[in-house]
């Protein structure tokens, strides 16, 4: 087999060194000083762009965007946020969409032209669309593995006990090709936390998958859920493979409480996912970071029955996290851009990811002078390089 070998020069590393970098059949071979590497015919000057891996984008709903679809308007409900509610509207939305796989495709080419090479979609698995949905997904995600790398999370926006069938089809769904299971406000939605995490628990027993759950729950309600996924995640020697994403109710505790709660999250090994709506409270990130919690992001929601934003640029949602949470140093800004790049590739527990030798080649080249300017800044004109193979450019995704 020949060896496919890439030299990038010029590249400005986040520690502010500028150096080349080789590349062979998709993986860093070495980084060194200008010049101080052998040349290769394929030769691509970075020109001294700041390089940084490729941005992990860490929760997204594939099937219920429509982004690339006819603009939809929002419709709040009647009062105040409801989970119920907004699936309601969901589903009423998702009759007249387009096709879920074009969808999906225009979401895909969004997100790889803004950087991000690695994912977490979350795909309906409930009584009211069956295994439809994640057969659409499995389907694209197959098409796209030259491009990015995804992971599909079996998602039961229905509930569990509630919707009749659903703890069966979550359980073909991991046979039929999801990598994780999902679950959605065990308090609140199906009212049964013991029986909600037992189907959850079970399945990833069984299969022997990551889990990642839904909780909107404010207050006193999603703090007692958060203890009890933690006590069965370190019951069960579950540590670095649960994830709780949006943890609403972690921003509604005072800070004694919140810092007790954030203790028992980081010693059970659970990850906490925010991208921090602006309509709600979201968990305190610096106060989670410094009690060693792995803390990442994602885009959520983009241009759906949840709410008409989202631009699937993982920088700027390291921004919208920084400016919502006060950072304003160096250092914080840092913690930020760390939240959408290692801190994500730690939850998703992804193989060879960073800028060093031996990882993939997965990177991102912006024009900013270091790390802080660019989360403040959000530049454009990015090139996006998958297996170190120029994959996007300007905002375009390249075939």
């Amino acid at each position: 087999m020949t060896r496919s070998e890439t030299l990038f020069t010029h590249a400005r590393l986040m520690d502010d060194t500028l150096c080349d970098i080789a590349v062979a059949d998709g993986r860093i071979t070495a980084i060194s000083a200008v010049g101080t590497l052998a040349r290769v015919a394929d030769t691509i000057d970075i020109a001294g762009a700041l390089l940084v891996p490729a941005f992990v984008e860490g929760h997204i709903h594939l099937d219920t965007s429509f982004y690339g679809d006819r603009w939809i308007p929002h419709r709040p409900c009647t009062d105040g946020f409801d989970v119920h509610e907004r699936v309601a509207f969901q589903a009423e939305n998702m009759a007249s969409a387009a096709p879920m796989d074009k969808r999906a495709r225009d979401q895909l080419d969004l997100c790889i032209a803004n950087g991000s090479l690695q994912m977490r979609s979350h795909v309906m698995v409930d009584g009211s669309v069956g295994l439809k949905s994640l057969e659409t997904i499995l389907a694209v995600r197959e098409d796209y593995k030259d491009l990015i790398d995804i992971q599909l999370v079996a998602f039961p926006q229905s509930g569990i006990l509630k919707s009749p069938g659903t703890p069966e089809l979550l359980d073909a769904a991991l046979g039929l090709g999801a990598d994780l299971i999902g679950g959605l406000d065990p308090a609140s939605f199906d009212r049964d936390v013991n029986g909600h995490l037992d189907v959850v628990f079970d399945l990833a027993g069984k299969h022997g998958v990551d889990i990642d759950i839904h909780l909107h729950d404010a207050g006193s309600m999603g703090a007692f859920t958060i203890e009890e996924i933690c006590a069965r995640t370190a019951a069960l020697g579950m540590q670095g493979h649960v994830t709780v994403s949006h943890a609403y109710g972690l921003g509604d505790l005072a800070l004694d409480p919140a810092r007790r709660l954030a203790a028992k999250i980081a010693k059970a090994g659970v990850a906490i996912m925010t991208n921090a709506p602006g309509n709600h409270v979201f968990p305190p990130v610096a106060l989670l970071r410094g009690e060693g919690v792995t803390v990442f992001s994602g885009s959520d929601n983009i241009r759906d029955s949840w709410w008409p934003y989202g631009d699937g640029d993982m920088l700027r949602r390291a921004e919208i996290i920084g400016y919502r949470s006060g950072f304003y140093t160096d250092a914080e800004l840092a913690a930020a851009f760390d939240v959408v790049t290692t801190a994500g590739a730690k939850a998703l527990r992804l193989e060879g990811y960073g800028v060093e030798i031996d990882a993939k080649a997965d990177f991102v080249t912006l024009d900013a002078a270091h790390i802080p300017l660019a989360v403040v800044s959000v530049p454009k004109g990015r090139r996006v390089f998958k297996a170190g193979r120029l994959v996007a450019q300007d905002g375009a995704v390249l075939r």
